[in-house]
C-alpha cells in the first residue's frame, strides 16, 4: 500500500487554513462587538446615573436623604420637596424670566447668526476672511475675560436706562433682559455653525433668484433660509439650552430679585451652613423639563442636521 501525503503548495491556502482564518476573524469580530457593547453600557450608566439619583432624591423625605443618600429607590416617596421648591422662592417668576431669556437668546442667535453666516458663506466682499478668522479667534477667549468690559459697556450704554449721551447717570441696560440677550445675540459659534451650513447649499439657487430680480435679503429669507431648518433646529436647541442654564452672567447683571432666573433661584436652597437637598433636587428636575420638551419637539430636525453634517 502506498500512502499519499497531502502537501500544501507554497502560497496556496488549504481548506483547513481557510477555516482557521474564518474562525479567527469571527472571534475578533465577536470580541470587538462585546467590547463595544460593554463600553456603551458603561457610558450610559455614567451618563444616566446622576439623573436617576437626582430624580430619586427629589422624592425622598429629608431624613431618608441623609440616611441613604446613595439609594436609588425611595422607601417613602413624597412630593413635598416639589411643593417646597415652588413655594419657598418665587419659582414661577424665575421660570418666566429664564423662559424669556432662553427663547430671546435663541431667536437672536438664529436670526443674526444666520445673517452673518449667509454673508460669510455666499457673499464676496473685502475682508470676509479676516472677519471670519476674528469670529473663530473669539471662540478661544474665555468668557470670564470679557465679563468686565461687557458689563461696563452695558452699564454706560448711551440714552438708555437713565444714561445721557455720554453714557452716565443711570444703569444703562443693567437689570433688563437685554443685558443677558444682547451680548450673545450673534455668538461666534452660531455664525460659524450657520456659515458651514450655508456653504453646503448650491450657489446656483441664489444666482437664479438674482437673475429674476430678487434682492439679497429676499434671496436669504426666501431661498436659503427655509433650506436650513435642520441646522436651525440644532442651533436653536443649543442656544436655548445655553441661555436656560446660564447662571453666572444673569447673577452679575440682574440685581433685581424679580429678574432672577431659575438657576439663580436654585442657589437659594444652599447657604453657608446647610443644603436643603430635597427641594434643590426637585427644583433641578423641574428646571430640566423645558430643555427636554424642546429636544423632543425638535428631535426630527436635530437628527436630520446631524446626518447632514455627517455626509458633508
Amino acid at each position: 500500500m502506498t500512502a499519499t501525503a497531502t502537501r500544501s503548495t507554497p502560497g496556496v491556502l488549504t481548506d483547513r487554513d481557510r477555516q482557521h482564518l474564518r474562525r479567527r476573524a469571527a472571534v475578533v469580530r465577536r470580541t470587538k462587538t462585546i467590547a463595544w457593547w460593554v463600553g456603551v453600557c458603561l457610558v450610559s450608566i455614567v451618563t444616566v446615573a446622576p439623573l436617576v439619583w437626582t430624580l430619586a432624591t427629589s422624592l425622598k423625605p429629608a431624613g431618608e436623604i441623609l440616611a441613604s443618600s446613595l439609594s436609588l429607590i425611595p422607601q417613602n416617596p413624597t412630593i413635598d420637596n416639589y411643593v417646597q421648591a415652588v413655594t419657598t422662592v418665587p419659582y414661577g417668576r424665575y421660570f418666566v424670566n429664564s423662559l424669556v431669556l432662553g427663547v430671546g437668546g435663541a431667536v437672536a442667535n438664529l436670526f443674526f447668526g444666520s445673517l452673518a453666516g449667509y454673508a460669510l458663506a455666499k457673499l464676496r466682499f473685502a475682508g470676509r476672511q479676516a472677519v471670519f478668522v476674528t469670529f473663530l479667534s473669539s471662540l478661544m477667549v474665555p468668557s470670564i475675560v470679557t465679563m468686565i468690559p461687557t458689563f461696563l459697556i452695558l452699564r454706560h450704554f448711551p440714552l438708555l436706562g437713565g444714561n445721557g449721551v455720554g453714557g452716565n447717570g443711570g444703569l444703562g441696560l443693567i437689570n433688563t433682559y437685554w443685558a443677558v440677550i444682547v451680548p450673545g445675540a450673534a455668538g461666534a459659534f452660531a455664525v460659524f455653525f450657520m456659515k458651514q451650513f450655508f456653504e453646503s447649499l448650491p450657489d446656483e439657487l441664489g444666482e437664479a433668484a438674482r437673475i429674476d430680480g430678487a434682492g439679497e435679503f429676499r434671496v436669504f429669507a426666501v431661498i436659503y433660509f427655509p433650506l436650513t431648518k435642520a441646522g436651525l433646529a440644532v442651533l436653536g436647541l443649543l442656544s436655548f439650552q445655553a441661555g436656560w442654564n446660564n447662571f453666572l452672567w444673569p447673577l452679575i447683571v440682574l440685581n433685581d430679585p424679580k429678574m432672577m432666573t431659575v438657576q439663580v433661584g436654585l442657589a437659594g436652597f444652599v447657604n453657608n451652613y446647610t443644603t436643603n437637598y430635597g427641594p434643590l433636587m426637585a427644583g433641578t428636575v423641574i428646571t430640566m423639563l423645558p430643555v427636554l420638551v424642546v429636544f423632543i419637539l425638535a428631535q426630527r430636525w436635530i437628527i436630520e442636521g446631524i446626518a447632514h453634517a455627517g455626509t458633508k
